[in-house]
């Protein structure tokens, strides 16, 4: 029964861990969609101004949210 409540315990801290690490995802993602969606829906050509600044920016601002989210939501798993 003991071993039955470790599992449990363990299995329950390891769905913890990854919803933290979907959620902290998600910004990165919506960047990605973001991309893919002025592509797809031709708003911006490969003539359009500045195209590839604007998409290192974008990428880089999702990154950096995702990874803030990520400090945020581990600061007490130490």
């Amino acid at each position: 029964m003991l071993v039955f409540l470790a599992m449990s315990d363990r299995r329950k801290f390891n769905i913890q861990i990854l919803a933290k690490v979907v959620i902290a995802l998600v910004p990165w993602v919506l960047s990605m969609f973001t991309l893919y969606w002025l592509e797809y829906g031709e708003i911006w050509t490969t003539a359009t101004p500045h195209r590839g600044k604007t998409s290192v920016i974008i990428l880089m601002i999702g990154m950096g949210l995702s990874f803030l989210l990520y400090c945020r939501l581990f600061k007490h798993h130490r």
